[in-house]
């Protein structure tokens, strides 16, 4: 297919960092070169990650200073970074300072916050901490795959997993203008979208046989949300959104409604999105409702819609860190490396999980 290009991933010990080494595993193209965590540097892949042993065996996970010593000089490099909101601009500073020594060529995706918005005030005004890297943000763009054709961009920053969620759902019917562009969004996630490090809402006692909205109105993403669909629409919409956590450990469903300035039967809104997804190989808009077993695991997302007089709703169903994290990032890098879109993420969805 290419040339092999060698993959470093940073903040790999997190769920977003075990998939993105799952995903490499297996990539026809690219070859893990280094785990970095500084926490677990010299621990086993596989102590951290037992269900990766048999693709990984003895490898270690490296510290920073040490995560490009497996890469050979001049060599094409795809890093990715599944580091923590405001911590993964600056770790991506340094180690393309670092990858500079080397003369390597270098396209990074970002799966954390840090390069999700174009300007410095944005993200500081949204996550109330200072940008560890303003003077990159310009080699950036951020986008859900589907939605931004042309990048001439050096680097991606992948949107949150709501966002992409709420993005496919939404997009397609902003850009038809069959609505007054007020949006009522629902989704409900499941508890690995906290993150790896327990708490109070990821707890199993806590989660389990429950459901429960929380950050009512006022979530982070709803402004990530907003600003990518007026990028890909032209069209800036209100956007009201109530998450929920959810009783299972992956997926998010998510379900859109809005008000149409015109009769809009459910086929001719069916029609649009179809229209929309022609040709996304990720994006399958079904005839019934979406459900998360179809992509849980998966990099595919299922659209279903309905309409009545003069309402509609749009459902979209993901798996939080596969199509809204680390399948999507994974996604970017076949795109910037010129590779086919769908390398190493062919794999359906298991459904009996």
């Amino acid at each position: 297919m290419s040339a092999p290009i060698q993959a470093v991933v940073l903040g790999a010990t997190g769920y977003v960092g075990g998939e993105l080494l799952r995903l490499i595993s297996t990539h026809p193209v690219m070859t893990l070169a280094a785990a970095v965590s500084e926490s677990c540097a010299g621990q086993a892949i596989a102590q951290i990650f037992p269900h990766l042993a048999s693709v990984y065996g003895d490898v270690t996970f490296v510290s920073h200073n040490k995560a490009f010593a497996a890469v050979d000089a001049g060599s094409s490099l795809a890093l990715f970074s599944a580091a923590p909101h405001g911590a993964s601009a600056a770790i991506i500073k340094s180690a393309l300072t670092a990858a500079a020594t080397k003369n390597l060529d270098v396209h990074v995706v970002d799966s954390s916050a840090d390069f999700r918005y174009s300007n410095q005030e944005d993200f500081e005004s949204v996550y109330d901490i200072e940008h560890g890297a303003p003077d990159l943000l310009g080699s950036f763009q951020c986008g859900v795959p589907e939605q931004l054709s042309n990048t001439s961009a050096k680097h991606v920053g992948h949107p949150g997993c709501f966002a992409t969620a709420i993005l496919l759902a939404s997009v397609p019917l902003l850009a038809a203008g069959i609505t007054n562009n007020e949006l009522f969004v629902t989704g409900v996630t499941g508890s690995t979208g906290s993150g790896k490090r327990p708490q109070a809402g990821t707890h199993h006692p806590e989660r389990h046989s429950n459901l429960y909205a929380y950050k009512a109105l006022s979530h982070r993403h709803t402004p990530e949300i907003i600003g990518l669909a007026a990028a890909a629409t032209g069209v800036e919409a209100s956007v009201n959104f109530v998450p929920h956590s959810g009783p299972f450990a992956r997926g998010i469903y998510a379900t859109v409604q809005a008000k149409t300035n015109r009769s809009v039967s459910q086929q001719e809104l069916r029609n649009i999105f179809v229209s929309a997804y022609e040709g996304a190989a990720f994006v399958n808009v079904v005839d019934s409702m979406p459900k998360l077993k179809n992509v849980v695991a998966s990099n595919h997302c299922q659209i279903g819609v309905a309409a009545s007089s003069d309402t509609v709703v749009v459902m979209s169903a993901i798996d939080n860190l596969v199509k809204g994290a680390a399948g999507g990032a994974m996604q970017w890098m076949n795109r910037l490396w010129e590779l086919p879109e769908t390398a190493g993420l062919l794999a359906p969805a298991p459904a009996w999980t």
